[in-house]
């Protein structure tokens, strides 16, 4: 990601990436937080043609900062958008997530725990008998499959620091997904916790 303002300062930042990970070559490189998009996505352009970078891409996870992240989406051709979403964050799924899928863009989704709050909301109960139906055995992997079974995503970023976490969120890979019915009836469980 690049995530400061400058052309400069975007260029320095992409080569520190490349020391970082010992690599010449970058498969998504993406504006953080929509952050001097024009300048950054100017370079990262001139990055591709030279071979540096394979896709390009925007993030955020503000709210605020969704009106000109759509506007963004209409105006440049981009391969991926990196959005919140989450079971208690939906928001993304009036324009955000329908207009990536409509201009065939890739969507990554950050926060699909809600930095936290959902494991907040189901502390001390039990996963719902139906959540076998799917092939869940924990809270993480039927958050995570209800974000992944929404038409318009691609892949889900969790973010975990332990590896016991790792392993439980990978299983919300495996097994059966939720279909149409099952994602209304998480909602309905959801809205009435």
């Amino acid at each position: 990601k690049i995530s400061t303002t400058g052309e400069q300062a975007g260029i320095d930042s992409f080569n520190g990436s490349l020391r970082d990970l010992g690599t010449r070559r970058i498969d998504l490189l993406q504006v953080h937080n929509i952050r001097d998009t024009d300048v950054h996505l100017r370079t990262i352009r001139r990055l591709r043609d030279e071979g540096k970078v394979r896709y390009i891409g925007i993030t955020t996870s503000f709210k605020s900062a969704y009106e000109e992240y759509e506007r963004i989406m209409r105006r440049e051709k981009l391969d991926f958008v990196q959005i919140d979403y989450a079971l208690d964050n939906r928001r993304a799924e009036e324009r955000i997530l329908p207009l990536a899928r409509d201009r065939g863009m890739a969507v990554l989704i950050n926060l699909p725990f809600g930095r936290g709050r959902l494991f907040g909301k189901v502390r001390g109960r039990t996963l719902p008998p139906w959540a076998a139906d799917i092939d869940c055995s924990s809270w993480a992997q039927l958050f995570l499959k209800f974000v992944l079974a929404h038409p318009a995503v691609t892949t889900v970023i969790p973010g975990t620091d332990r590896p016991e976490y790792a392993l439980d969120n990978l299983h919300a890979a495996r097994g059966r997904m939720p279909d149409a019915r099952m994602r209304e009836r998480i909602l309905s469980y959801w809205d009435q916790l």
